[in-house]
C-alpha cells in the first residue's frame, strides 16, 4: 500500500517564504496592481500580476531573502491560497490588492489621519473623536516604524488642518462633562448614519428653526451629514414631496423612528447629486422652497445677475478667490480703485450672498440688481440713523 504524503504544499521552505513575501508585498504596497498606480488608464490581468511579481522581488531584496523564479501561474496559485485562508477576499481585485482594511500606504494614512484629527478637534465629530483617539493610541509606537523613509518621524504631527470650529456641543461625553446635555440627534448618530447608508426613511422632530419657525415632525430620507462653517448639518429629502432641505443637527431632538419605507443606494446617490447641484448653483445651504426648488431642478428658474463693486483694501482678497462660485466673473478695468464682481444666483441665495458682502462694510457697493441696491440703500440709511442716535446720546451725556 503506497504511503500517503501528508506534507503541506507550503511545507517547502522556498514555497513558504515566497508566500510570506507576497503577503509582505501587499502590506508594504497596498493597492499594488491598480492601473492608476502603474501609470496606465487600463491594464490586463496579466499586466497587473506582473506588477505584483516585480514588487515581490523588491521586497525579497529588501529583506535579503532569496527568491527563486516566480512565474505568473505560481503567483496565481499563491493568490488562490491567500483566498482559501481568508487573507484575501473571494472577489476580483480590479483596483489592486490589499489585505483586509489595509487599503493605503503610511503616507496616505498620514493625510487621512490629519483630516480625521481636524474633524475631531475642531468640527467635534463624535465618531471622528472616538476613531482618532483609538488610532492615535495604536500609533504611539510609530517611531519604531519610522526607520523607513516612507513616513515622517512623527506620524501624528498635524501637517494639515481645517480649523473651522463648531459652535455647539456635538460630543455626548463632552456634554455630560460640562453639564450641557442636549437630547438631540447627536445622541443617535449611529442610527442616523445607518438610515443614510441603507436608504431608510425615518421620522425626526425639529424643535427649533430661528428663520422660518417651521417645527414639528418630519418624515424624510436622510442623505448626508455636512459640516459647514460653524456646525454639522443634515441634508434630507421629504418623503411626500421630494423637497430637499438642510438643517442643523442640534435643532432636532433625539427622536428618530424608522418608517416602513426604504430605497436603494442608487436612489440615495441620485438625490444627493441633485442636492449638490443646487448647492453649487447657490451661495450657502438654503436650497429654496418647494416650488422654487422644483423649478430650478427642472431648469425653469431664471437666475439673477448680481454685481458688487469692491474697493481698496479688499480688492486683492476678492481677486484671490478664483473659485468662489462657478458662475463668477471679475472685471478689473477699474483698478487700482475698484473691481466689479459679478455672479448669477437663484433668488433663494441672495440673503446668504448679502451676508457675505456685509463682511466688507464700506468697501463694497451693490450695483445690480436694482431691488438689491434699494435694499442696501435702506440698510445704509438705518445705520446712519442708528449711529447718529448714538452720537446724540453721547452729546447729551456730556456736562
Amino acid at each position: 500500500m503506497p504511503k500517503t504524503n501528508n506534507l503541506h504544499p507550503y511545507s517547502d521552505r522556498q514555497a513558504f517564504e515566497r508566500l510570506m513575501l507576497l503577503i509582505a508585498t501587499f502590506i508594504h504596497y497596498p493597492g499594488i496592481g491598480c492601473p492608476d498606480r502603474e501609470g496606465k488608464s487600463s491594464q490586463t490581468a496579466h499586466e497587473s500580476l506582473e506588477a505584483v511579481k516585480e514588487k515581490v522581488y523588491e521586497v525579497a531584496k529588501q529583506y535579503d531573502i532569496s527568491l527563486s523564479k516566480y512565474s505568473i501561474p505560481t503567483l496565481r496559485k499563491d493568490l488562490v491560497t491567500l483566498r482559501k485562508y481568508g487573507i484575501l477576499e473571494q472577489r476580483i481585485y480590479r483596483w489592486g490588492y490589499f489585505l483586509g482594511t489595509g487599503m493605503m500606504s503610511f503616507r496616505d494614512l498620514q493625510v487621512a489621519i490629519n483630516a480625521l484629527a481636524s474633524m475631531a478637534k475642531y468640527q467635534r465629530s463624535p465618531q471622528a473623536i472616538r476613531i482618532y483617539d483609538d488610532l492615535s493610541q495604536k500609533l504611539r509606537t510609530k517611531k519604531d516604524l519610522a526607520s523607513t523613509d516612507l513616513v515622517s518621524t512623527d506620524f501624528l504631527y498635524p501637517l494639515r488642518s481645517q480649523i473651522d470650529r463648531a459652535i455647539v456641543y456635538t460630543d455626548i461625553n463632552e456634554m455630560i462633562e460640562h453639564k450641557k446635555t442636549r437630547y438631540n440627534l447627536y445622541h443617535c448618530l449611529d442610527r442616523l448614519e445607518s438610515a443614510i447608508t441603507n436608504g431608510q426613511a425615518i421620522e425626526i422632530f425639529r424643535y427649533a428653526d430661528p428663520y422660518s419657525h417651521k417645527t414639528g415632525y418630519l418624515q424624510v430620507f436622510p442623505l448626508q451629514l455636512i459640516y459647514h462653517d460653524i456646525a454639522w448639518y443634515l441634508l434630507y429629502e421629504y418623503i411626500d414631496k421630494g423637497h430637499l432641505e438642510i438643517e442643523r443637527i442640534d435643532r432636532f431632538t433625539d427622536h428618530i423612528q424608522s418608517l416602513n419605507q426604504a430605497r436603494g443606494t442608487e436612489l440615495q446617490k441620485a438625490s444627493l447629486a441633485v442636492a449638490m447641484h443646487l448647492f453649487k448653483k447657490g451661495w450657502g445651504l438654503f436650497l429654496g422652497n418647494p416650488i422654487e426648488q422644483a423649478q430650478e431642478i427642472a431648469g425653469n428658474l431664471e437666475y439673477i445677475q448680481v454685481k458688487v463693486r469692491f474697493f481698496t483694501p479688499v480688492i486683492a482678497f476678492i481677486e484671490e478667490g478664483d473659485k468662489r462660485h462657478i458662475s463668477q466673473s471679475i472685471d478689473k478695468r477699474g483698478k487700482p480703485n475698484y473691481i466689479d464682481y459679478s455672479v448669477a444666483l437663484p433668488a433663494r441665495s441672495l440673503n446668504e450672498f448679502c451676508r457675505w458682502v456685509n463682511q466688507f462694510v464700506h468697501n463694497a457697493k451693490v450695483l445690480e440688481p436694482p431691488h438689491l441696491v434699494e435694499r442696501y440703500q435702506s440698510i445704509a440709511l438705518k445705520l446712519t440713523q442708528l449711529y447718529s442716535n448714538v452720537r446724540d446720546s453721547e452729546d447729551k451725556s456730556k456736562p
